[in-house]
């Protein structure tokens, strides 16, 4: 699987995907700095997590306005797929990749800690190798998490299959709607998640129940 991981002032997250992105295909993706205009030719590109732009503005508002993103727009009107965690979610949301947007959390405190994912859909290319139903932990830390979407949207994410993950047995760290974790867009092509499956894919972590989505990905461009 060739991959592309996106790189803004502020990422803080780009060189765990890096390695985890390299560790679960064989193959080390490409770092695009966010001032280029074009995208090698990939099967996956990922934003990372981070504080883009220091969270100025509003989160991900800059960072959607990059040079790159155009182009990583355009490879997603092509299929390619693109997953955006964390900051990255928040940035997809705001170039309108994905529907809604991500909010301060409710408490309105940065929350750092584990928490329990539910994965809603499991028939998507960023989940298949998960049970339907699976409960799995994964790592969140973010500030503005809490994922709002007008009802209309709401009805037709819900309707479509397009809520991925959610948050598990009562542990939505954020306050986000219907404990949304991950959504995806129309296509099936685009997801955004605010946990952090790169730092949950190897003993060392603890843990290896992120290790499933990049593997999902994996087969679904083999």
């Amino acid at each position: 699987m060739k991959s592309a991981v996106i790189v803004f002032p502020g990422s803080n997250r780009e060189r765990d995907m890096l390695n985890a992105l390299e560790m679960i295909s064989g193959t080390r993706p490409a770092a695009v700095w966010h001032a280029d205009n074009e995208l090698p030719d990939v099967d996956l590109i990922v934003v990372p997590g981070g504080f883009s732009y220091g969270d100025y503005l509003r989160t991900g508002a800059i960072a959607a306005r990059a040079h790159i993103m155009p182009a990583v727009a355009k490879a997603a009107e092509r299929g390619v797929r693109v997953l955006g965690v964390c900051n990255g979610f928040q940035i997809l949301c705001e170039t309108g990749l994905l529907p809604g947007v991500l909010m301060r959390n409710a408490d309105l405190k940065f929350v750092c800690r584990e928490v329990m994912l539910e994965t809603a859909n499991a028939d998507t290319d960023f989940t298949r190798k998960y049970a339907q139903g699976q409960v799995w932990r994964c790592p969140v830390a973010h500030g503005e998490g809490n994922y709002f979407a007008d009802e209309a949207t709401i009805e037709r994410l819900e309707g479509e299959g397009r809520v991925g993950l959610r948050y598990a047995k009562g542990d939505n760290p954020n306050g986000s709607i219907n404990d949304i974790a991950g959504i995806l867009n129309e296509r099936g092509n685009v997801f955004g998640m605010m946990p952090h499956p790169e730092n949950m894919i190897e003993e060392l972590n603890g843990c290896m129940d992120g290790r499933a989505l990049f593997e999902s990905v994996l087969e679904a461009v083999a």
